[in-house]
């Protein structure tokens, strides 16, 4: 951080949006017009500068959240560059958790679109405050006020635009400020670097008026001043309006809409004033609550003075200084040499060295403060989620929580040479992004590796072999079905072990599996009367259960959405061992799951379609035959129509290609996760026989 920042003058944003919004141009502008880049970076040429990693470049998206450190109006900003792409929402879960404020880009062509709408849901459950760009008013169908009525209508934002766009499409040439009451020109020739606050034309005067006075009104009902002065028609000061719409936007009351193109230069520099006077510092979010050593709630007040706290919430692997540890430091002060506590791990972690980092550069510093984001060089045990602390004084954060994998696919190194590589390349991977796993076919031995979708999957297999230089052979894309039961069931497991001249051994327990709602995971519940079972033996019963639901007595899927519960028991004083009742309760799982009417549970994806009109039965034709559910229709921009619809995974590999064919390439889909439902019977009888050879 710059010596001169306070804490009142840091930003900690993120700038999220859905893919092709324009949002890694906007960085590309913002990094150009702060000084921290001296060239303009474009994504279609593959040089954007936040996008660095190889199948960033060439393939025009975000994958991974890249963090920049900025300057402007004696401000320091940190910013965080988040994926659009489904198949990355990890990324932007992980990132929402440590910020304050949030940029949040739409077209203003598309509007709101289906990820915009997911990654709205994850900023309001972080009860974040955002401002919200419209990019890309230069392109042809641009519709401002559209877009702004989609923000209410679609994530039921209070939008509140603070600009209005002068021209649109092709006349696009500049913005209408409403608070300063002036019109905003980007100099071409100097790609926008200076920026000339005109009069308003004459033309433009009346509806600038009419919105000035929209955005007084909305005010004033979250504003006694504003409304004091509106009721006694006294003018309000440029200072006046900025304060009432800043204390609106942290109170989650409004969100500011302000207008441009990023790609025409246009608009951006405001989008910083915005940032510097409407989002919040870290002086202005809650303190942070934790968990202390006692088990007690325990909040800690961002200030240098206090004891030392900080989340990790991002690991990267650097070609140059190796493992990066990215962390949000809600209290105290981090130095290099520091001995710190994990209290997740239990472990003692050395800080290394501290790096401020722009995209895939960095700069050493020798500490990070309370409100401030950095990365850290040499911590051993730390993951995603974890809590760094002082041993003396622990507090221990709530964790990130991340998705469950919907596909999978089987990986093999093509040489005897790379397997112990591909194993290593592989953990690595998995430590990088928690929303992919590793794990082995107890059947076949294959490495078989998960992931959010059929992009997440290609990105981590290109990896392998560009990043890493490991030759793979892939599989064929397969569907991560689940078990889970359908009605309660009880068994026993029994074990007992007389070794001759040995120590013996036994167990005993009743175990009881039952439904729960979807969504619900797993749950453990303990209803033994006191003393059947020492306590010290619960654990291993408990691991013993949760192993045993990786494998469903269906067909070997993992089970979930189950309960169970530890009903009855019986334990020896000298041979009861935590073995013993660990292969007990295993016993007693095997029998319960056959017993409790197992069936197969595959992933339903939200599925949007945007199609021409004309085009909508055929696709709708289509849907059904994929077992789709239509759950909603509505209409884009005339002749446009938007179809919802809830299908099963199964159904959608290589559904872009039938859907070009089937539209002329003129309609386009996104699909993200929505849940985990019961396979129809005569479907599910084919999948068990395909996955018992028996076809």
């Amino acid at each position: 951080m710059a010596p001169k920042t306070t804490l009142a003058q840091l930003r900690n944003i993120g700038i999220m949006a859905h893919i092709d919004a324009g949002k890694t141009t906007t960085t590309e502008r913002i990094l150009f017009y702060t000084g921290k880049s001296h060239k303009i970076g474009e994504v279609h040429d593959g040089n954007a500068i936040m996008d660095w990693m190889e199948q960033e470049q060439e393939r025009g998206i975000t994958i991974t959240s890249a963090a920049t450190t900025c300057q402007w109006q004696e401000h320091t900003i940190n910013i965080i560059d988040t994926p659009g792409h489904v198949d990355f929402t990890i990324e932007v879960e992980r990132c929402l958790r440590v910020l304050d404020g949030v940029i949040a880009v739409f077209c203003a062509v598309g509007g709101v679109e289906p990820q915009s709408e997911t990654v709205w849901r994850q900023a309001d459950k972080y009860k974040i405050p955002r401002v919200a760009f419209v990019n890309k008013m230069d392109r042809v169908g641009a519709d401002f006020k559209r877009c702004v009525k989609m923000l209410g209508d679609r994530l039921g934002a209070n939008a509140l635009p603070i600009q209005v766009p002068v021209g649109k499409e092709d006349s696009f040439r500049g913005i209408i400020d409403l608070i300063e009451q002036k019109m905003l020109v980007f100099d071409e020739e100097t790609m926008g670097l200076q920026v000339h606050a005109e009069q308003i034309p004459v033309e433009l005067i009346e509806e600038s008026t009419a919105a000035r006075m929209a955005l007084i009104e909305k005010l004033a009902d979250f504003d006694d001043g504003v409304m004091e002065k509106y009721l006694e028609e006294k003018t309000l000061t440029t200072d006046e309006l900025k304060r009432a719409v800043r204390a609106a936007t942290l109170k989650l009351k409004i969100v500011p809409v302000l207008c441009g193109s990023a790609f025409k230069n246009k608009g951006v520099q405001p989008l910083l004033d915005a940032v510097v006077d409407f989002l919040p510092s870290p002086l202005d979010v809650p303190p942070i609550i934790g968990e202390n050593a006692s088990g007690e709630q325990e909040q800690r007040k961002t200030s240098r003075d206090e004891k030392f706290c900080a989340l990790a919430f991002k690991l990267a692997s650097d070609p140059f200084v190796g493992n990066l540890t990215y962390v949000r430091v809600y209290s105290g002060v981090m130095k290099v040499g520091d001995k710190v506590f994990n209290p997740g791990k239990k472990k003692q972690e050395k800080i290394g060295r501290i790096l401020k980092m722009h995209a895939n550069k960095r700069e050493e510093i020798a500490l990070v403060e309370a409100g401030d984001i950095a990365s850290i060089v040499g911590l051993k045990f730390t993951g995603t989620g974890d809590t760094l602390c002082e041993s003396g004084d622990v507090i221990r954060l709530e964790n990130i929580a991340f998705p469950v994998p919907v596909i999978s696919t089987a990986v093999e190194p093509k040489g005897k040479a790379d397997e112990e590589k591909l194993q290593e390349c592989l953990a690595k991977i998995a430590m990088e992004d928690p929303s992919f796993r590793v794990n082995t076919d107890p059947d076949t031995g294959q490495t078989i590796i998960s992931g959010m979708g059929e992009l997440h999957l290609e990105i981590i297999v290109d990896r392998l072999l560009r990043e890493f230089k490991v030759a793979a052979n892939v599989g064929k894309p397969q569907v991560a079905y689940k078990e889970t039961v359908e009605k309660v069931a009880r068994a026993e497991g029994r074990f007992e072990h007389d070794a001759a001249g040995g120590k013996s051994q036994y167990g005993h327990v009743w175990l009881e599996v039952a439904p729960v709602d979807r969504g619900s995971g797993f749950v453990f519940e303990n209803r033994i009367d006191e003393g059947l079972i020492p306590a010290g033996f619960l654990p291993a019963i408990e691991k013993a259960v949760v192993d045993g639901l990786d494998s469903g007595a269906l067909i070997g899927f993992p089970v979930i959405d189950v309960k169970v519960s530890l009903v009855d028991g019986s334990y020896h004083e000298t041979d009861s061992t935590e073995q013993a009742f660990g292969v007990a309760a295993s016993m007693a799982l095997r029998v319960a799951l056959a017993d409790a009417q197992p069936v197969l549970l595959e992933p339903i994806m939200e599925l949007e379609i945007v199609m021409p009109e004309a085009n909508l039965g055929d696709v709708i034709a289509d849907l059904n035959s994929k077992r789709a559910k239509i759950i909603g229709m509505d209409s884009g921009q005339p002749g446009i129509q938007i179809a919802k619809a809830h299908v099963p995974l199964a159904e959608m590999f290589g559904y872009s290609t039938g859907l070009r064919s089937a539209t002329q390439g003129r309609a386009s889909y996104s699909m993200q996760f929505a849940t985990y439902d019961k396979v129809a019977d005569r479907i599910a009888d084919k999948i068990i026989k395909r996955v018992k050879g028996l076809i």
